[in-house]
């Protein structure tokens, strides 16, 4: 399965009869919810752009839910629609077990940016995180989720793809960086933090999601 936030409404792409147990929940989570599409593919990928343009220029609906047989191709099809730019970011836990987050045009964040040429996304989470908040030594933890999400850039339409890991440090200190407009950066105590229902996009609600014992 894959969820790509489009304006912030989740277009799903899965298979006509999900095999993993998670994914079949989150599916049926939206039940007969009469602002949720669902709808089987049918192999017309001009059917993907009608989805997309809905989304992007008049989202009425909560969740659009594509079904196919053939995920892999499904999936080769819509990214095709794309240009695809990767990014890598961490969520990063102190001693205190509190999570690092950021503040950045009007919305709270998790650390994360592009990957450079050559780079893996362990060491570009990494370098992302130290350039941002200015922390120095960090831990690289286990991978947590890939998030996708889309944007327009001068006309063109950019699927990214997020690879996110857990981190922790000792560190303590923190120092935006201002030249990409982060604001502010702080250590907080996770389901207080998400209690008080902070300005925040989906797919950084979807990585904390994955702390199932926290938020």
């Amino acid at each position: 399965m894959y969820k790509i936030f489009i304006n912030e409404t989740p277009l799903i792409l899965a298979k006509s009869t999900p095999s993993d147990a998670l994914e079949k929940a989150e599916i049926d989570a939206f039940g007969a919810n009469d602002k949720v599409l669902k709808t089987n593919y049918l192999k017309k990928k001009k059917l993907l752009h009608n989805y997309i343009d809905t989304l992007e220029k008049n989202p009425k609906w909560q969740a659009i839910v594509v079904f196919d047989d053939d995920l892999p191709k499904l999936w080769h099809d819509f990214q095709s629609l794309y240009r695809v730019i990767e990014a890598a970011g961490g969520l990063v836990f102190n001693e205190k077990k509190e999570v690092l987050v950021i503040y950045r045009r009007q919305s709270w964040d998790l650390p994360k940016g592009k990957i450079d040429v050559g780079e893996t996304p362990e060491k570009a989470a990494i370098r992302e995180v130290q350039e941002e908040t200015g922390l120095n030594t960090i831990e690289l933890g286990r991978h947590l989720i890939d998030t996708y999400h889309t944007y327009t850039h001068k006309g063109e339409r950019i699927l990214k793809k997020t690879y996110w890991f857990e981190m922790s440090t000792y560190e303590t200190a923190l120092t935006p960086q201002y030249s990409e407009d982060i604001e502010d950066a702080k250590w907080v105590d996770l389901p207080q933090f998400l209690a008080e229902n902070p300005i925040i996009y989906g797919n950084i609600l979807s990585v904390m999601s994955t702390q199932k014992k926290i938020v």
